[in-house]
């Protein structure tokens, strides 16, 4: 595992070079977030995903999310209703995954018997630097294994992942909630998962 210190203040051109050249090459990293550190690859990978699967020992029927830089993008992989957009343009970029009605461009390894996907927009600079220069989502769930609480600690989760993960992006001890999760397929907005982002206008 390649072990990238990056800082978010000021993050490293050539550093998130050799990231997004990892995702590209079809391998996977650990990446900061505006919640917890996530595992992730190219959204259009197919064997990133499957390996994440794998290590996360999800069965495909379990949904993965992705991360993408901003609401426009997000309209290509889903439909997002107006109230959906008026939401989301109030809680993005932040700590929210929506669940919204995938697109067609979607790949199908994510959606196995289902229609929808998660996506979120992170408030976070590396996250922001690496999507741009990949030009495409990138695949987001917790960088923890099965049966595994949230880390924080960077050492504790290269310890886990060391034999796993090509990169890993070393931005300082990360957080302990994951995204709060809204279903944004209905007419009324649904919490699914309660977590860093604030819910309470949905009550």
């Amino acid at each position: 595992m390649l072990r990238l210190e990056i800082l978010p203040e000021y993050p490293s051109e050539y550093r998130i070079k050799q990231a997004v050249q990892t995702l590209r090459d079809g391998n996977l990293i650990i990446y900061p977030t505006d919640t917890v550190y996530g595992l992730g690859c190219d959204l259009t990978n197919k064997r990133g995903v499957e390996r994440i699967y794998q290590l996360k020992g999800n069965d495909k029927r379990k949904l993965l999310s992705f991360i993408c830089p901003d609401l426009k993008e997000i309209a290509q992989y889903a439909r997002v209703s107006n109230p959906a957009y008026k939401i989301m343009k109030r809680l993005t970029p932040g700590p929210y995954t929506f669940i919204l009605e995938a697109s067609r461009i979607v790949p199908k390894i994510l959606l196995e018997k289902r229609k929808t996907v998660g996506i979120r927009v992170p408030d976070h600079p590396i996250c922001e630097r690496l999507l741009r220069e990949l030009g495409k989502p990138i695949i987001s769930t917790s960088a923890t294994l099965a049966g595994q609480s949230y880390m924080n600690d960077i050492d504790d989760i290269a310890d886990i992942f060391e034999n796993n993960v090509e990169v890993l992006i070393d931005s300082g001890p990360g957080g302990l909630e994951p995204s709060s999760v809204i279903d944004l397929t209905t007419d009324i907005p649904q919490v699914l998962r309660a977590g860093k982002g604030d819910v309470s206008m949905f009550e």
